[in-house]
C-alpha cells in the first residue's frame, strides 16, 4: 500500500533534520565540563601542627627558671650558686612531707572530723608535731589520735588536730612545724628560704 503523498513528501525533511541537528547535540555532550568531584578536590581537614616541645624542652625550662642563664649572679656570684644550691636541697628534703599534708587537707581521702590512718599519723606526728615551736602544750597529756577538721577561726580551710587523751583536740600549723624543721637542720639558710617560700601562720 502506498504512502500517502504528505507523508511521503515530510520524510526526507525529517532525514535532513536529523543529519544537519545530531552532530552538533554530539559536539554539546562532547564539549560539556563534567563537574565530579575528585579526591583531589575534596576539602581536607584542617590539621593543627604537632607540639615540638619535648620532654626535655619542659625540664629545660624548669632549670632555666631555678637558675636562669643570664642572670650575671649565677655566673659571678659563687654565694648566690651555693644559696640556690642549697635551696634545692630544702626543697628536694621538705617536698614529700608537704605534698603529703597538701593530699591530707586538700584531696577528698579524709572528711572533716575524720582521724588519719596510722601510717599517715605516724608520719604527721614524726616529721611534723616533733618539730612543732610548742610541740608540748599541743600533746599535753598525750595523743590519743591525730585528726582534720575546719579551722576554728578561718572555717573555709582545714588544718590538722591533735586529738589528746583527755578528750582535748587543738590545731596546729603544718607551715610552722616546717619552718622550725628547716631553722633545726640548715641554720645558716633558714630565714632566707622561709622568707622567700612561706608566709606568716598560726597555730
Amino acid at each position: 500500500m502506498a504512502a500517502p503523498p504528505l507523508l511521503g513528501r515530510a520524510i526526507p525533511h525529517l532525514r535532513l533534520h536529523l543529519h544537519t541537528t545530531l552532530p552538533a547535540a554530539v559536539c554539546l555532550l562532547i564539549r560539556r565540563p563534567c563537574y565530579t568531584t575528585t579526591a583531589s578536590e575534596s576539602p581536607k581537614p584542617i590539621r593543627k601542627p604537632p607540639s615540638t616541645t619535648t620532654y626535655d624542652d619542659k625540664a629545660s625550662l624548669l632549670t632555666t627558671k631555678r637558675h636562669p642563664p643570664k642572670d650575671p649572679r649565677w655566673e659571678n656570684d659563687p654565694d648566690y650558686r651555693k644559696w640556690k644550691d642549697k635551696e634545692a636541697e630544702i626543697f628536694l628534703d621538705i617536698d614529700p612531707i608537704t605534698l603529703l599534708i597538701k593530699d591530707i587537707l586538700h584531696s577528698d581521702r579524709y572528711m572533716d572530723g575524720q582521724q588519719l590512718t596510722p601510717t599517715d599519723e605516724k608520719m604527721v606526728v614524726q616529721k611534723l608535731l616533733a618539730f612543732h615551736p610548742h610541740s608540748e602544750d599541743k600533746i599535753g597529756c598525750g595523743i590519743d589520735s591525730i585528726m582534720v577538721d575546719r579551722h576554728p577561726q578561718f572555717r573555709n580551710s582545714r588544718c590538722l588536730f591533735v586529738v589528746r587523751t583527755d578528750g582535748v583536740w587543738i590545731d596546729f600549723s603544718y607551715q610552722k612545724c616546717i619552718r622550725a624543721y628547716i631553722r633545726q637542720k640548715y641554720p645558716s639558710y633558714a630565714e632566707r628560704f622561709i622568707k622567700e617560700h612561706y608566709k606568716r601562720s598560726s597555730g
